[in-house]
Parts: C-alpha cells; sequence; structure tokens
C-alpha cells in the first residue's frame, strides 16, 4: 500500500466518525502531517472534541485532554514536583501536556496568563518547570477548540498564540443527511 492509499485510508476511517465533514477532517489531517497545530473556532456541540480524539486514535497516538477554565493554572498544564516519602526527595508529576495529542479544550475560557503556558509548549516542542527544560514527545500536535468570543466568560487568543496555529477551521452544523446518519 502506497502513501496515497494509506492516508485515503486514514481519510476514510476519520469520515466514519466525522459525518458530512470531509473537508474538515482533510485539514486535520494535513495539519497533523505537516507538524503543525490546529484551532477549531465554533459553537459548543458541534463536533469538535470528537474530530480530535478521532484524529488521535486512527494514527495511534497517546490523547490527553484539558478543559480550560477561568481558575486552570499553568502547572495544571506542565505538571508539578511532589515529594514522595520513600524515595526522599521530589518527583515530577508531568502533566496533561506530555501527551502527543493535546486537546485544548475550550481555549479561550481560560485566563490569558495560562492560555501563554502553552506558547512554549507549541514553538518548542519543550516546556519548562521549575528551571528543567524537558521534551515533549513526538509527534506533539496541539488541538484547541475556541467558543465564539461573544459568549459569556471567553478571552481573546492573543496574536502571539494565534500564530501557533497552522490552521483555524470551523465544523458548522452537520447538513440534514449527515444528521440522519449519525443518528
Amino acid at each position: 500500500m502506497d502513501v496515497t492509499q494509506k492516508i485515503q485510508a486514514v481519510l476514510d476511517q476519520l469520515n466514519t466518525v466525522m459525518a458530512g465533514k470531509s473537508a474538515q477532517v482533510r485539514d486535520g489531517v494535513v495539519c497533523l502531517l505537516a507538524g503543525g497545530h490546529l484551532l477549531i473556532e465554533d459553537v459548543p456541540g458541534v463536533g469538535k472534541t470528537t474530530l480530535a480524539h478521532a484524529l488521535a486514535r486512527t494514527f495511534g497516538l497517546q490523547f490527553s485532554r484539558v478543559q480550560f477554565t477561568a481558575d486552570l493554572m499553568p502547572s495544571d498544564l506542565s505538571g508539578v514536583s511532589v515529594y514522595e516519602r520513600t524515595q526522599e526527595r521530589f518527583v515530577f508529576h508531568p502533566g496533561p501536556v506530555f501527551a502527543q495529542v493535546l486537546l485544548a479544550d475550550e481555549i479561550n475560557r481560560a485566563s490569558p496568563k495560562t492560555q501563554s503556558a502553552l506558547l512554549e509548549a507549541m514553538e518548542e516542542k519543550q516546556v519548562s518547570v521549575e528551571g528543567e527544560t524537558r521534551a515533549l514527545p513526538w509527534p506533539f500536535f496541539v488541538i484547541a477548540t475556541q467558543n465564539p468570543y461573544d459568549q459569556l466568560g471567553t478571552y481573546a487568543l492573543p496574536e502571539s498564540q494565534l500564530d501557533r496555529f497552522l490552521m483555524r477551521i470551523s465544523l458548522g452544523y452537520p447538513e440534514r443527511a449527515a444528521e440522519r446518519e449519525l443518528l
């Protein structure tokens, strides 16, 4: 099976999960294969999380999800060191950013400080915690979802963060035929 056939098989598999969204599925696959990051902007309930999870499973990649909220701290993403009595020292416990596919769900609900915690990871493929730089797994692919700005409790993403995304897509509501297929 050549590369074209393998990619088509991946697209066919993903399209069974994301009915009626073949263009968006193709864009997600292209973004992942190109080594970029994907921003999905849309209203809740149209399959943003489903697409992220399906991409990770189809490619056999480790998946992690973080629900961004107003009280999310940067250390909630990167991890912390905890004192372990049995070892008599501090041991680093990695956060969810140490996955191959990270779903940053509703990224614009977190404070700008927490949003910026993702910048180094997205650009440098590493995080600095407690004075030590730790490499992230390869591949490292962030899929962030964003709610419309007119919804209560959302913050605008800074240009420096928007620049980290290779693509910005919208899923939209499914067509009538796709809704029936989903049902």
